[in-house]
């Protein structure tokens, strides 16, 4: 067997460990954001020669932590906690020169890890949990999903900024688009589903709206700021499946996005562009990042300024959008992104779990 050496002289594989949450399935059915970019970025990297072992919950991992993800309990943290405790166990087993953590519990027990950790911060990473990956400091090399989240959490040792991706090629182009509009997301009041729909009546377009509502807090949401305004133009579709969210994403004039929150990222944004969809948005945390305005869409500062940009949006090229997505945010770019962190992490002799003496890594 190639020692660890032998592998950096020769072609650069790495042995790695990826660890999804437990929520839902990878690739997910449906919602699932983070499961959808793991499941992007294991196939990239076994196409580069990696070797990868996937661990998470139900189908299409390689070592399992639950049957069934535990989806039902979201909020609960007993599920998040033994998801971490089995990974710890089932990493004992594993030779890895790189632990790819996307989990919130996990990465405490990266100090006692073989390998280094990189975590990626796929949410929030001020206010509670810029404490939490702080603390983290010296056992995890971090790894933002936008410049405007690693700015928020300036206090953090990064170790790179890569953003996410899709496989491109997955997603329908379609250069005529009808002339509703779509909202597409979790019915959290962060995702401002009701903002959407006000933008859309006031200029007289119908519009679809997809989405997640089986936590406690998105059925309230529904309940109070959705429901009311159903009906008079206004359709609900239920939750999108993989194909369903293609069929709409390709087919509508544009895409609204009403941010209420800091959005580290915003997977659904570069999905609709890849469909040749522009996205129609509030310039909150990553959007300015992920949208040119003007070219692939429209970024603005005011509510009132969405239903003039929803008329706009019909006179964008379509294939400006698809051709922006292939170039910025295709799955090859963020293999080759974490590539160089994996890199950087993983040199030979270095004590495990000590990044933060690195470079920052650009992609």
């Amino acid at each position: 067997m190639e020692s660890r050496n032998e592998l950096w002289r020769g072609r650069g594989a790495l042995r790695i460990a990826m660890i999804a949450p437990p929520w839902y399935e990878v690739p997910p059915r449906g919602y699932g954001g983070i499961e959808s970019m793991v499941a992007d970025l294991v196939v990239g990297l076994v196409q580069r020669g990696h070797q990868v072992t996937l661990i998470g919950a139900g189908r299409g991992v390689d070592l399992r932590t639950y049957e069934q993800p535990p989806s039902q309990r979201i909020g609960d943290p007993m599920p998040e906690v033994l998801h971490a405790a089995r990974v710890e166990r089932m990493l004992e087993d594993l030779v890895v020169d790189v632990v790819h953590d996307h989990s919130l519990a996990g990465p405490l027990g990266a100090g006692s890890r073989a390998a280094p950790t990189v975590v990626t911060c796929h949410g929030a990473v001020t206010g509670e949990m810029g404490d939490y990956y702080r603390a983290l400091d010296g056992n995890v090399a971090l790894v933002a999903i936008s410049s405007a989240q690693r700015a928020r959490g300036s206090r953090l040792d990064w170790a790179g900024r890569v953003h996410n991706a899709v496989n491109v090629a997955s997603f329908p182009f379609r250069d005529l688009k009808e002339d509703w509009v779509l909202w597409l997301g979790r019915f959290n009041p962060d995702k401002g589903a009701h903002l959407a729909i006000e933008a859309a009546r006031a200029v007289g377009r119908r519009i679809v709206l997809a989405g997640k509502r089986s936590e406690e807090i998105e059925h309230a949401y529904f309940e109070a700021y959705v429901k009311p305004r159903l009906g008079q133009g206004v359709q609900y579709v239920g939750e999108a499946d993989a194909d369903l969210k293609r069929e709409l994403l390709s087919k509508a004039r544009c895409l609204l996005f009403p941010l209420q929150w800091e959005e580290p990222f915003g997977m659904t944004m570069i999905e609709s562009m890849a469909c040749g969809t522009p996205v129609v948005a509030l310039d909150r945390g990553s959007v300015a990042e992920i949208v040119v305005d003007g070219v692939t869409g429209f970024v603005r500062k005011e509510l009132g300024e969405l239903p003039p940009a929803i008329e706009a949006s019909g006179d964008l090229d379509p294939a400006l959008s698809r051709a922006h997505v292939a170039r910025n945010f295709d799955v090859p770019v963020m293999v080759g992104g974490y590539e160089r962190v994996y890199h950087q992490v993983a040199v030979p002799g270095r004590t495990p779990g000590s990044p933060r003496d690195l470079p920052l890594a650009q992609s």
